[in-house]
């Protein structure tokens, strides 16, 4: 049977419950693969994670939730592993050349160095300018390509069967303090414990999942 990638679109849900199990070593290795790869605009790439693996860890991510959303302290803690997505502060130019750098070594402009390295350099630095100095809303397009890692991310570990479950209700001050992510460039965004739900007690599983009619949201022109 041919298995399409709307299929885990369709059977993916938030997981309101986990079970204890724990995600394999392999598994994670393609967690963190789906966390590096993912597209951002002008390959720009303007995130740090907190991947939480222990007790403490957790314990630590869960300081978050525990004074203004503590509905959501159980999921951090019985969760495999739980993700702390942040989103760099500034793109200065310092981060540029780093990212540009990487991009040589990684035999991007192998064809002509010469010409396609700074144009790479001039076209990124381009719209990190008109966000910053034109439209003034650079910490928000940086997040929002943090945002498009999310997209991919839940998608992606449907395909291994891994659940997620995105969370905003966290203290996003409490994470940088704990994880000295503002020292590093970063704020946090949110968080996404991932692992196996609790069949019984994940009641949102077993609910038909809701959509508007594609009639409702799409216009084909």
């Amino acid at each position: 049977m041919t298995i399409h990638i709307t299929n885990f679109a369709k059977k993916r849900h938030t997981a309101k419950a986990y079970t204890p199990r724990r995600i394999s070593d392999d598994d994670m290795a393609q967690v963190r693969d789906l966390l590096r790869f993912s597209p951002s605009s002008t390959n720009l790439q303007p995130w740090h994670f907190v991947i939480a693996e222990t007790e403490e860890g957790k314990a630590r991510v869960a300081k978050a939730a525990a004074e203004k959303f503590p509905f959501n302290v159980a999921a951090i803690q019985k969760a495999s592993h739980v993700i702390v997505f942040s989103s760099r502060i500034e793109a200065d130019e310092a981060y540029l050349q780093k990212v540009l750098e990487q991009e040589e070594t990684d035999g991007r402009f192998a064809g002509n160095p010469d010409e396609f390295k700074p144009a790479m350099h001039n076209g990124r630095s381009m719209f990190v300018d008109i966000h910053k100095s034109q439209i003034g809303d650079a910490p928000s397009w940086l997040a929002h390509q943090v945002y498009l890692n999310l997209g991919q991310f839940l998608l992606g570990v449907a395909t291994l069967e891994i659940d997620a479950t995105p969370m905003e209700g966290v203290d996003t001050d409490v994470l940088d303090a704990e994880f000295d992510l503002r020292d590093k460039g970063y704020t946090s965004l949110f968080v996404v414990p991932i692992g196996y739900a609790d069949a019984q007690a994940d009641y949102n599983g077993a609910l038909p999942k809701s959509r508007l009619t594609e009639a409702e949201i799409i216009t084909s022109v």
